[in-house]
């Protein structure tokens, strides 16, 4: 058995049924997840200040941005938002990812795109913004279409490789990007509620490997080439698991 094999054999064997099941297994994860999908797109986040946040509800001696406490609140709050809708598996809707954006994004729009533009959290865009060296980004009037036909396709193919899928519809929701701010802090936690409702291990797409992570989506971007995101994404899965699975396989030679 590969080691992508036993991480999935060593998720599915937790058997995730309630929010207690999500926490427990999740308690370390969600620090590490909060820290670096924050940090690829804001350099300013550390992880002692994550950690405090998790644990502690507060930042002693914080001298930075006000920004940064909000978005790792946000992350701790999207966390307790959806653990009770990934145990019971609901499904993911428009709505659900408006709330999800909402979560993630209050308090963070700066002065253009809020006063200015009329941006609000929880909303579609509603200007034309372009992402990636492709200039990539579905127009206004046409996210809401866009992010449905997505989410049917979702559905029509969820029964398949779950990975598969998984890198389709991470690379898709970025390539649409449906928000004036926020959608690869939204898309990487869309990427886990899709991943554990269809019983896959999350995953944390690991600041220091963006690289990669950019040039799997430029791949999408320019060329709908899905191949570098389903590598990478199974390179993170173990990446991710590695130290919990080399517990497992110690205890089991021991």
């Amino acid at each position: 058995m590969d080691t992508y094999a036993q991480t999935l054999a060593l998720w599915r064997g937790y058997r995730i049924q309630t929010a207690g099941d999500i926490d427990l297994r999740l308690d370390n994860f969600r620090v590490l997840f909060a820290y670096n999908s924050g940090k690829i797109e804001n350099d300013a986040i550390r992880y002692h200040d994550t950690r405090e946040i998790f644990e502690n509800g507060r930042v002693l001696n914080f001298s930075g941005h006000p920004r940064v406490l909000f978005e790792l609140e946000n992350q701790r709050l999207c966390y307790e938002f959806l653990k009770e809708k990934i145990a019971a598996r609901v499904p993911l809707r428009l709505a659900l990812i408006r709330e999800i954006h909402a979560v993630l994004t209050a308090g963070t729009y700066d002065e253009r795109r809020f006063v200015q533009q009329g941006e609000r959290p929880g909303d579609f865009k509603r200007h034309d913004y372009v992402t990636g060296r492709a200039e990539v980004g579905s127009l206004p009037e046409t996210v809401e279409t866009d992010l449905q036909e997505l989410l049917d396709a979702l559905a029509d193919y969820a029964d398949r490789d779950t990975l598969k899928v998984a890198a389709y519809f991470h690379a898709r929701f970025e390539y649409i990007h449906p928000f004036a701010d926020g959608n690869g802090r939204v898309g990487r936690t869309l990427l886990n509620y899709f991943l554990m409702t269809q019983g896959h291990p999350p995953i944390v797409i690991h600041n220091e490997d963006k690289a990669a992570y950019y040039a799997a989506l430029e791949a999408y971007d320019e060329a709908e080439d899905l191949v570098p995101m389903h590598d990478f994404l199974m390179r993170q899965t173990v990446k991710t698991w590695q130290k919990m699975l080399a517990r497992v396989v110690t205890r089991e030679d021991f």
